[in-house]
């Protein structure tokens, strides 16, 4: 039996290593408090098992029953606490306290249980239990620090709970996380208190370190879509989503497809307590669409490269002019409008106009500051073709792919006239996600895009660096568009 027991231990010491080095990977990425707390619980569940496979092989002694309540009974669900503190706390004295008192019982119970001489050292190959070995304080030391963890994990399942009725997505991931944590934080605080065969305690311990490393890896909790059940949808994204139109509802011919608008939630302020790995992997594959090439118009003659534009001058809001506003008999043209201005062939006979030599003495006109409402910018062109891509990188990825994307958009530059923005931007707050932004004057320039070499070149050699891909079609309603200032070397 001691046998089975050890190798138990020693596979479930295996487990918690992986689940250590689990943690220490995405501490790397996302330094989170219930992270760094729960990377010191992880490794204390991996020594604590692999001293308890010793002992069932070779027989309990001083050094290996100390490690083992060090470890086990004492830095793993102490520290599983302080984890559950900096995972629901929204203000900083909670994980303040949290932290020093973590440290201080840790510190102080650690000194104490090392030194103090046990009260009985014969032991044999069967787990010992902590009440016939330790005497008065680091007895006493153990109970405060069961007791403690025991009140924080039910206060955090209630705390979690409470929230979860009124919350959003994170309180109901932390939810997930507490339902997991909490029970195998109990029954691991239980097995190292009473004297529960070796068997168990082992078993108890291993389910206390797969809790974590499930915690830590699992995605986020799915999100329900609230489409209509008879929409044929291809996969859900956390900004947006990707459909597939059938034949049936091609549009008809010599009129061009518009992208339909994609259903964007409201901007929330971020979050910092979060659990698990974030986005969820979703590919987006374009709808293959006849393209009207006869609706393609000539392009626009060069003209300044800044320029307003606003939403459509008729009362801020974009619409058509209503019937009751009279309309200009010449037209305006402002700075950066041919910038979104649909493209028009020029037919028939184009007026020449003879300049008019002036005579005589030229009255000086004094300019006249304009006080009154200024004349509304030209509302931009509906076939302007908008798309927001967001990726999430594969980890030590960020380099080659912000070298990929150098050279495409020095591509796009040169080669794609039609091309209005290309721009690719890293995330501050998010270390392996980069957004890409782009503006076309039409769809069928998008197309002509789509096809160019160095985009193929762009779409193959990112699929090595791309864990997930969100892509949102956008409708422009209102721009600003200024070159942007370039680095002086």
């Amino acid at each position: 039996m001691e046998i089975l027991v050890a190798v138990i231990a020693f596979a479930g010491a295996l487990l918690a290593a992986i689940a250590s080095g689990a943690l220490v990977r995405r501490l790397r990425e996302e330094p989170e408090g219930w992270l760094i707390a729960w990377t010191v619980a992880a490794p204390a569940l991996c020594l604590s098992l692999g001293v308890m496979g010793i002992g069932h092989l070779m027989g309990f002694g001083v050094v290996t029953f100390k490690v083992l309540q060090v470890t086990g009974a004492l830095l793993a669900p102490l520290w599983l606490a302080v984890g559950l503190i900096q995972l629901l706390a929204e203000k900083v004295p909670p994980k303040f306290l949290a932290w020093l008192f973590g440290i201080a019982y840790t510190i102080v119970a650690s000194v104490i249980m090392v030194v103090d001489p046990l009260r009985r050292a014969e032991m044999g190959k069967s787990l010992p239990t902590a009440a016939e070995h330790w005497a008065v304080i680091p007895a006493y030391l153990l109970i405060g620090a069961h007791v403690i963890a025991a009140l924080v994990m039910v206060g955090a399942m209630v705390v979690a709970a409470l929230r979860w009725r009124n919350g959003d997505e994170y309180d109901t991931d932390n939810l997930h996380a507490l339902l997991v944590i909490v029970p195998s934080g109990l029954a691991l605080i239980g097995a190292m208190r009473f004297g529960v065969p070796g068997v168990f305690t082992t078993v108890l311990l291993i389910v206390a370190a797969a809790a974590i490393w499930y915690t830590v890896l699992r995605p986020l909790a799915p999100y329900e879509d609230e489409d209509d059940e008879d929409d044929e949808l291809a996969g859900h994204h956390e900004g947006g989503r990707r459909d597939e139109r059938s034949p049936s509802e091609e549009p008809p011919p010599g009129r061009r497809a518009m992208p339909e608008p994609v259903p964007v939630a409201a901007a929330e302020p971020p979050r910092q307590r979060r659990s698990g790995l974030g986005d969820l992997v979703a590919e987006y594959r374009a709808n293959d669409q006849e393209v009207d090439y006869a609706a393609r118009m000539s392009p626009p003659d060069p003209g300044p490269s800044t320029g307003y534009i606003m939403n459509g001058g008729h009362g801020g809001h974009g619409g058509p002019p209503r019937a009751d506003q009279a309309m200009p008999a010449t037209g305006a043209v402002y700075p950066g409008a041919e910038l979104f201005a649909p493209r028009m062939p020029q037919t028939g006979p184009q007026p020449v106009v003879q300049p008019v030599p002036q005579t005589g003495p030229q009255p000086v006109v004094q300019p006249v500051p304009q006080t009154g409402p200024q004349p509304a910018s030209s509302k931009p062109s509906p076939n302007i073709y908008g798309m927001l891509t967001v990726f999430t990188l594969i980890d030590g990825s960020g380099a080659a792919f912000d070298q990929l994307a150098e050279l495409t958009v020095e591509a796009v530059r040169r080669s794609e006239p039609d091309t209005l923005i290309y721009a690719c931007h890293a995330v501050k707050s998010a270390p392996l996600q980069r957004i890409v932004y782009e503006l076309y004057r039409d769809e069928v320039a998008y197309r002509d895009h789509q096809r160019q070499p160095h985009i193929e070149r762009f779409i193959n050699e990112r699929q090595a660096m791309v864990l997930a891909t969100n892509i949102i079609e956008l409708n422009v309603n209102a721009a600003k568009v200024v070159p942007l200032p370039t680095a002086m070397f």
